[in-house]
């Protein structure tokens, strides 16, 4: 709406059936403390993203991350995912993957009213309606959506923790490249689902072989596949560099040789080896794409012994720029 605060309340005042809600006590409160609940095993997961997360890496670039974090109620297993990112096809490519990994899906989903999940979100007063995208999604897949009521986080508190776990990303700024920081996300995940879980005093991962036999089978591949953010194989020349229409872009060294999967979106070429990121690149018109990281990496191997490399590398660039603009 666009008018004052002032406007809109002198409407609410003129209007017996909103006015109502104010001079008849005719509201919902809010519940007063929180009553924990548990799901039995298979039954539920949540879903959150740790949004907008802005991170300087050691190269002095400023970045805005997200952070998908999905997590099996019953058994306290998590799994992260690193994108720039929140669009549906992400979300649709990652829980595809996340529910690969955990060899199952859940019955149901519970999240929040994030737009690439809900069209309009579910109130105290409105069931909400989810996006005709996600329902397609989750009827291919066999669950239900749930979504919590707006304001009420503490609804999906166990994704709310899980969160939290997340802010340990400000203490390392300006000391991972985004590759790097790639890595240490998944490395926190798997360190959180091997410790003791303080609210059950559980191991996830231990707990995760119990529930895994309570998860709903997954769809077909074909039906997976159709969810995935499109990728293909390529192989690392020589140079260390891999081809994306008729361009090149640089990988580090010790790659060379080797296949890796490169994927396109929000503009970028992400470049895998297995599931590892090692490479991220803006597409680019120009023929020659390096990080100065790979280029200096692979002087040091080919002229261990020359006594500049950073100054070689500069100018090497330069010159490389200017020659395949």
């Amino acid at each position: 709406m666009e008018c004052g605060a002032s406007t809109f309340r002198a409407y609410i005042a003129r209007t017996p059936e909103f006015n109502a809600y104010f001079t008849e006590d005719k509201r919902i409160a809010s519940p007063k403390g929180t009553v924990r609940f548990e799901t039995p095993p298979g039954k539920q997961a949540q879903l959150d993203w740790k949004e907008n997360i802005l991170y300087e890496t050691k190269d002095g670039e400023q970045v805005e991350i997200n952070v998908a974090a999905l997590i099996l109620s019953t058994s306290r297993i998590r799994t992260f995912h690193m994108s720039i990112s929140k669009s549906q096809s992400t979300l649709f490519s990652f829980l595809t993957e996340a529910f690969e990994a955990f060899g199952g899906v859940p019955a149901e989903l519970l999240t929040d009213n994030m737009r690439t999940v809900m069209d309009e979100a579910r109130t105290e007063h409105s069931p909400g309606k989810v996006n005709a995208k996600f329902e397609q999604f989750a009827k291919d897949f066999g669950f239900k959506v749930r979504a919590c009521i707006a304001g009420r986080p503490r609804t999906k508190g166990k994704i709310e923790t899980t969160m939290k776990l997340l802010d340990e990303i400000h203490a390392y700024q300006g000391q991972f490249t985004l590759e790097e920081l790639h890595q240490f996300i998944q490395d926190l995940a798997n360190r959180v689902n091997h410790q003791i879980h303080q609210g059950t005093g559980k191991i996830p991962i231990m707990e995760f072989k119990k529930e895994r036999n309570h998860l709903l089978q997954l769809p077909t591949e074909k039906i997976r596949d159709s969810y995935r953010i499109k990728h293909r194989t390529v192989k690392v020349n020589a140079s260390n560099m891999i081809s994306y229409k008729s361009n090149q872009y640089s990988v580090p060294p010790e790659y060379q040789g080797k296949k890796v999967d490169i994927q396109l979106y929000d503009d970028y070429l992400w470049i895998y080896y297995n599931t590892k990121l090692i490479a991220r690149h803006p597409i680019s018109q120009a023929k020659l794409n390096y990080q100065e990281a790979h280029y200096k990496a692979g002087l040091m191997v080919s002229a261990p012994n020359y006594p500049e490399i950073d100054d070689l590398a500069k100018k090497n660039l330069t010159t490389i720029g200017e020659v395949y603009k």
